[in-house]
């Protein structure tokens, strides 16, 4: 997937960052009527700074974004705010997460996606992707990182 440059407006408390960056790494299974699994895809970010990586996530995921709840210890501390494209989207870390995974939530929609290590080799993380976006895929998030020796 490519991404387009992304102008995100500040408002109080919330981290707002600009630019233009390298392609997104991410593979969703396509949309279908009935949801299989516990992943809707993959996405292998650069660093774990996470305001950092919804800036080029998030505007390919939805139109109007609400939350973004993630496992505390996956990511470096984060602020509970950012602005994208001029609309607020709070952002929560939990225990309770699963670890290795991030929730995108809309209106009346949620993607939860398998997080890849940034760290990781191209060759595993693509072939867990594929694996992870197969529109058939019902393979545990533990399941899905064991095949191939990765964790985040």
């Amino acid at each position: 997937m490519m991404s387009a440059p992304i102008t995100l407006e500040p408002s109080a408390g919330a981290t707002v960052v600009t630019g233009h960056r390298e392609p997104l790494r991410l593979k969703l299974k396509p949309k279908t009527a009935i949801a299989v699994g516990q992943v809707d895809g993959a996405w292998w970010p650069r660093s774990r700074d996470l305001a950092l990586e919804l800036r080029a996530l998030l505007p390919v995921l939805a139109v109007r974004l609400e939350r973004v709840t993630y496992h505390l210890g996956d990511w470096d501390p984060v602020k509970r705010k950012i602005v994208v494209d001029g609309s607020v989207v709070r952002i929560g870390g939990f225990r309770s997460q699963r670890a290795g995974t991030l929730d995108v939530l809309a209106e009346l929609h949620r993607v939860t996606l398998l997080i890849l290590p940034p760290a990781a080799s191209p060759r595993p993380v693509h072939r867990v992707m594929l694996t992870a976006g197969h529109r058939d895929n019902a393979d545990s998030v533990a399941d899905l990182l064991s095949a191939s020796d990765l964790s985040f």
